[in-house]
């Protein structure tokens, strides 16, 4: 445990760049690929060359990652904390996962409308449904707790900008931009909140 422990900072500080190295490394190797036109997933499509490394690198490894770091979150704990905390902290378990199983599930680009594709957008609907209210609970638990605020402020601003990206920036911009902002407040919140996590009091 102590071993895992020395390692947290960097978990979700590898997930992070693991993915938005994969979007970028990839996308400029996709001849035709626009940054801010195309949706991520399609690199890992059905079909586009090196689709397969990508749902790896970009999908399946970040998402194992950010499912241990909500684990270790977890662990942090305290035995009395409101219920809020735990259950917020269980949904971003399965968040991660789900951002695992976009991997696991690609899009078909030829398809949009096939089955492949639609487990695809289930796995991506899970991911944001998991994690916008984990994190806003979480935040919310984590701010009855003296000495936890920077990491419930965290929480609360990762969520409300994610639910943002995913949801509501979409009528005011192109979706794959407002799809970037969900992304990139995810992997920011990833990278950040174990560090921040072990500045504050736990029992």
């Amino acid at each position: 445990m102590k071993t895992l422990q020395r390692f947290d900072p960097l978990l979700g500080a590898v997930a992070a760049v693991l993915f938005l190295a994969s979007v970028v490394g990839f996308g400029a190797a996709l001849p035709g690929f626009l940054p801010l036109g195309h949706p991520v997933a399609l690199l890992g499509a059905i079909g586009v060359p090196h689709a397969g490394a990508f749902d790896l690198l970009g999908f399946v490894l970040p998402g194992l990652l950010a499912a241990l770091v909500a684990v270790r979150l977890l662990t942090r704990v305290p035995a009395l904390a409101p219920w809020s905390l735990r259950v917020g902290g269980q949904m971003l378990v399965l968040s991660g996962l789900a951002f695992a199983a976009m991997g696991v599930l690609p899009l078909d680009a030829n398809d949009i409308q096939s089955p492949a594709s639609q487990f695809h957008a289930s796995a991506w609907m899970v991911w944001v449904l998991a994690f916008v209210p984990g994190a806003l609970m979480s935040g919310l638990g984590a701010r009855r707790l003296p000495g936890w605020g920077r990491l419930a402020t965290l929480h609360l601003v990762a969520g409300m900008a994610t639910l943002l990206g995913a949801f509501v920036l979409q009528a005011v911009m192109p979706a794959p931009v407002a799809q970037r902002v969900a992304f990139v407040a995810w992997a920011l919140w990833l990278a950040a909140a174990l560090p921040v996590a072990a500045t504050v009091r736990h029992r």
